[in-house]
């Protein structure tokens, strides 16, 4: 969970050019960093799927999914430093989880893919990710932000209903928490206003 409960709104560059200041930066919440680290590494982390064989849009869930763990797992990275070998092996994992999820029966054999290095490998190309993914990434950035702010119960909640690999049933959310099945649907309810309360503060 990030520490600090809001973005500032400009850093000093200059004293972002490790991998390992960035991330720290990222921990404090300031959103510069965040973008400048997601920019470092977008074309990097692009690649892992779409040498998998994944298309486009799969190759851009992939990205979305290594960057949402990322920011799960910011304060529990014991080296900063080697976040490049960090965001690769997420990457590969993500890209494997989505082909099973997928049932893909391509002919490619992923895992061989995936076990071999980048370096060397071409790049698709060497535009930056269409404005719109970048834009969804963010905004999921900025949610995920306000529901670390929001109470236990709202956060579970949210986390268990929109967070997941497979949906899982109201009947299922409510044996998790303890909870009566048929008060998941009004608690959702409050719980997103809330969220969208806090969204328009910006106070998270």
């Amino acid at each position: 969970m990030i520490t600090q409960t809001h973005y500032t709104s400009a850093i000093d560059t200059r004293n972002l050019t490790s991998d390992q200041s960035l991330v720290l930066a990222c921990r404090r919440g300031e959103a510069d960093a965040w973008n400048m680290l997601v920019n470092r590494y977008q074309r990097l982390i692009y690649t892992v799927p779409r040498r998998a064989g994944l298309d486009e849009d799969q190759a851009a869930e992939v990205f979305q999914r290594t960057f949402a763990r990322l920011l799960e797992n910011l304060d529990r990275i014991k080296r900063p430093e080697c976040i490049h070998a960090w965001l690769v092996t997420t990457a590969r994992r993500e890209t494997l989880q989505l082909i099973r999820e997928q049932r893909s029966e391509q002919s490619f054999s992923p895992m061989d893919s995936l076990e071999h290095g980048l370096d060397g490998e071409a790049i698709p190309d060497d535009n930056p990710l269409p404005d719109e993914t970048l834009e969804h990434l963010e905004e999921q950035h900025l949610i995920r932000m306000a529901i670390a702010a929001m109470d236990k119960r709202s956060r579970d909640l949210l986390n268990l209903l929109y967070y997941q690999p497979i949906p899982l049933s109201y009947a299922e959310v409510a044996a998790i928490l303890d909870m009566p099945e048929g008060s998941v649907g009004p608690t959702r309810a409050r719980c997103l206003e809330k969220l969208r309360r806090l969204l328009e503060r910006g106070s998270y």
